[in-house]
């Protein structure tokens, strides 16, 4: 039998979601992705590339941070007020506080060069990476996948709205890295088209450059 927490989850891909979700889902696959190529990077000992896989590393944690405080400040009250009966959002708030502090840890021994301490501290934010989005994903999926497509995707832009500079454009490159088409064709089919070919060409050769440092 299949529970809940399955069905929602993108561990296994994207096949179950509806075709709006599949940016957000994307989200969650390249935050796993990125969390398990840092724990990868930390056992071989590429931190002697420090600076480089610390530069890496702040894109990523920008990333994540402006994904978590848009789910905060715009997503939760969203829901709150639209969807009968959401909750959760009290045990994903305080799930985010400590993916904060977990980033804050990498950064800082990172920043230091402490070699030896970067697979415990990786290792702790893979974890809670992974753990969050099992908290998140079997809530958050099916309350979005209850509303209308169209009010669904005001809200996305929205949180798209609210992405700084930094954020915007290492976005695209990143939540395509390894997708499948058929979710690239989708997610790709809300981007207008001249953002489209800017992360396709420009910000994807600048995205593939940044990941030498962790790769």
């Amino acid at each position: 039998m299949t529970d809940g927490t399955t069905l929602w989850s993108t561990e296994q891909g994207l096949r179950a979601l509806p075709e709006q979700l599949k940016g957000f889902g994307l989200m969650h696959v390249a935050m796993r992705r990125d969390a398990a190529r840092l724990t990868a990077a930390a056992r071989r000992g590429a931190a002697g590339s420090s600076a480089a896989l610390a530069e890496w590393f702040g894109r990523l944690r920008a990333v994540i941070d402006w994904h978590h405080h848009s789910e905060d400040e715009i997503l939760w009250p969203y829901l709150r007020g639209r969807v009968a009966g959401f909750d959760g959002s009290g045990v994903l708030e305080e799930d985010h506080e400590a993916l904060d502090a977990s980033m804050r840890r990498v950064a800082g021994v990172l920043g230091s060069g402490l070699r030896a301490e970067l697979p415990e501290a990786a290792e702790a934010f893979e974890s809670l990476v992974r753990e969050h989005l099992r908290h998140e994903e079997p809530v958050v999926f099916p309350a979005l996948a209850g509303l209308p497509v169209d009010e669904y995707l005001r809200v996305e832009r929205r949180i798209i709205g609210s992405a700084p500079t930094q954020v915007m454009t290492y976005l695209q490159p990143w939540m395509f890295d390894g997708a499948d088409a058929a979710s690239v064709r989708a997610v790709s089919a809300t981007i207008p088209a001249p953002v489209r070919l800017l992360g396709r060409t420009v910000l994807d050769r600048r995205y593939r450059r940044g990941l030498a440092a962790v790769l």
